[in-house]
């Protein structure tokens, strides 16, 4: 089990993603435009360089829902290669069984 701290550390930036969503969409529309006059798009960046790191989406972190833990995660099943063997072993995931050939 990964510590609570860091699993609450990435809620918050979830959090934070979502709600500056809009915003930081905006502002890099804005920058990315071209045809935008260049202190239009320096105010941009200037804006966007003031938003919170943690709001920027690179900074989340795909955790296991089960464990918490942070590498060897499925996107499809957004669980970690253990907790997957344990519950798929299990029984507990329709469809998935051990590979054997």
């Amino acid at each position: 089990m990964a510590k609570l701290s860091s699993i609450e550390n990435n809620k918050r930036r979830k959090r934070l993603i979502l709600s500056g969503a809009k915003t930081r969409a905006s502002l890099k529309c804005l920058i990315m435009n071209k045809q935008t006059e260049f202190a239009d798009r320096m105010k941009a960046v200037q804006k966007l360089s003031e938003l919170p790191r943690n709001a920027s989406p690179v900074r989340y972190r795909n955790r296991c829902e089960i464990t918490g833990r942070a590498r060897g995660v499925y996107r499809k099943f957004r669980m970690s290669r253990i907790a997957l063997r344990e519950y798929a072993l299990s029984g507990f995931l329709p469809g998935v069984t051990k590979a054997s050939w």
